[in-house]
């Protein structure tokens, strides 16, 4: 959950910059966590137990008990306590003796009508065409959400002038607050891709202002376009959109009931969605249809053949054969059809304040093959308010109990405490509540210029005053969340 923070002094036609709350480390006692506690009970039972059945004898024998307890409740593996790395080994070690980190499309099994080919949970997903708009629609029928997908297209943020940017920010916030207010919306993707450039627009621009008079320059010219052009990159921006349908459920009955209710509940979200946009100054190029869902799906999962289907409109456009057709996970990374891929969660945004393109150094990073995704989730009013009265009751109950054993509250604790606060004041205010999730999605066609890719983005991540963690037992899960534009969650 973030906060936005402004400095009063900022004169209007200026930029301002904006703090982001911390990333909330409250545990239910004396910083402890749940499975913190259970563990330190762990301990604690074993060393009264003994000392009352048997003294020292029985005190060393359960020596391993509570000092592997008491190991898992302090020492910190990878920025996490240990004992909170049980549930994803267990769940890593299920998976493995499973066999469900491998995958292979079985070629002459056909998939059923309406579902997708991809990997793992995501299977359940089915397609749903929109018959007013055309929109294809991805229902998730366990989460029960309905997702559609729009692609943006924008200007050069970093090239706009102070006043223009900070414009466009106020905006955008208008955006993330019609959101907020709908209480239908499960969540909200930003999905911002380097994409291999296939060379098409200039090809294009060329034939329609160029010469083609067989000179010297006019030839010279032809040549630097065909090798310099699929050698470029692109960068492309999607929205997408999942509909709450349990919260929902009132409106998609009135609405005729099923898919079609959804479809038409979700209609209206979209049309509030594509206003909000143009009032941003954002140019919305319609929702995607099934085929054009398919292309990302099937760049996202084999980039190699991305410029082949950009200069083939009319390859992969199926979400039946979308998906890949091998995919190998293993504990920190991805592979599929052509690519190696490792996804990078952002742990921490910037604790001091900060301009709003301090994404910069991320997402204008040149020679990477990556996906930024940023999902937003909106909270109701109602539940921001329980959240963060919750918040303080835990904040001032362990502010008492510090106090009376003696221990010294951390300027951490406070400046949670004051985020809790500042929380509290921009929802009596009026403003949404969204909690965000950054993931980075890093691809490349070999290990070592993964292990590059990585090395390099985790840099620009520094650069822009964030904290970036690699996602470990969970990469096939991240990776849909980070590179496919379905509003997915890990």
């Amino acid at each position: 959950m973030s906060a936005k923070q402004t400095e009063p002094a900022a004169s209007s036609g200026e930029l301002v910059p904006v703090k982001f709350s911390r990333l909330t480390r409250h545990g239910i006692l004396l910083g402890l966590s749940l499975a913190q506690l259970i563990t330190l009970a762990i301990g604690v039972l074993s060393v009264v137990g003994a000392l009352y059945a048997g003294g020292g004898i029985l005190l060393a024998y359960t020596a391993p008990v509570w000092v592997i307890a008491a190991c898992m409740t302090w020492i910190p593996v990878a920025g996490r306590p240990a004992v909170e790395w049980l549930p994803v080994a267990c769940w890593w070690l299920w998976r493995t003796t499973g066999g469900q980190l491998l995958y292979r499309r079985r070629v002459v099994k056909p998939r059923p009508v309406g579902t997708l080919a991809l990997p793992g949970d995501i299977a359940r997903l089915r397609e749903y065409t929109d018959p007013e708009t055309g929109a294809g629609m991805i229902h998730d029928p366990t989460a029960s959400t309905l997702t559609v997908v729009c692609e943006v297209t924008h200007p050069a943020f970093v090239l706009l002038d102070p006043g223009e940017q900070e414009r466009r920010v106020t905006s955008w916030g208008r955006v993330l607050a019609t959101v907020c207010r709908s209480g239908r919306i499960a969540t909200l993707q930003v999905l911002e891709r380097t994409l291999p450039d296939s060379g098409t627009g200039l090809a294009e621009w060329w034939e329609a202002h160029g010469t083609a008079d067989d000179t010297w320059a006019a030839t010279t010219y032809a040549e630097l376009i065909d090798r310099a052009g699929p050698a470029g990159e692109r960068h492309a921006t999607t929205l997408s959109l999942a509909l709450d349908m349990n919260a929902s459920a009132r409106q998609i009955r009135t609405a005729g009931g099923g898919l079609r209710g959804a479809a038409a509940v979700l209609r209206q979200e979209m049309n509030t969605l594509v206003a909000a946009l143009r009032s941003a100054d954002l140019s919305p190029s319609g929702w995607l249809t099934p085929g054009q869902i398919a292309v990302i799906l099937r760049s996202a999962y084999d980039p190699a053949i991305a410029a082949t289907l950009e200069r083939h409109g009319q390859l992969g456009q199926s979400l039946a054969t979308a998906g890949p057709v091998a995919v190998n996970e293993s504990w920190s990374r991805l592979r599929t059809d052509s690519a190696h891929h490792a996804v990078l969660w952002v742990s921490e945004w910037p604790r001091s304040l900060v301009y709003p393109g301090f994404l910069s150094p991320v997402l204008l990073s040149t020679g990477i093959q990556r996906s930024f995704s940023l999902l937003c989730t909106p909270m109701r009013s109602d539940q921001a308010a329980r959240d963060i009265r919750k918040k303080k009751v835990e904040h001032i109950s362990d502010q008492a109990q510090r106090a009376k054993i003696g221990q010294i509250e951390d300027a951490a604790q406070t400046a949670e405490y004051h985020d809790v606060l500042q929380q509290e004041a921009d929802l009596t205010a009026g403003h949404g509540v969204l909690r965000y999730t950054g993931l980075i999605a890093v691809s490349a066609p070999t290990v070592e210029e993964l292990d590059a890719g990585v090395a390099a983005i985790e840099q620009a991540a520094i650069q822009a005053s964030c904290e970036t963690r690699l996602l470990v037992g969970q990469q096939a899960a991240a990776f849909t969340a980070a590179a496919l534009p379905l509003c997915r969650r890990i």
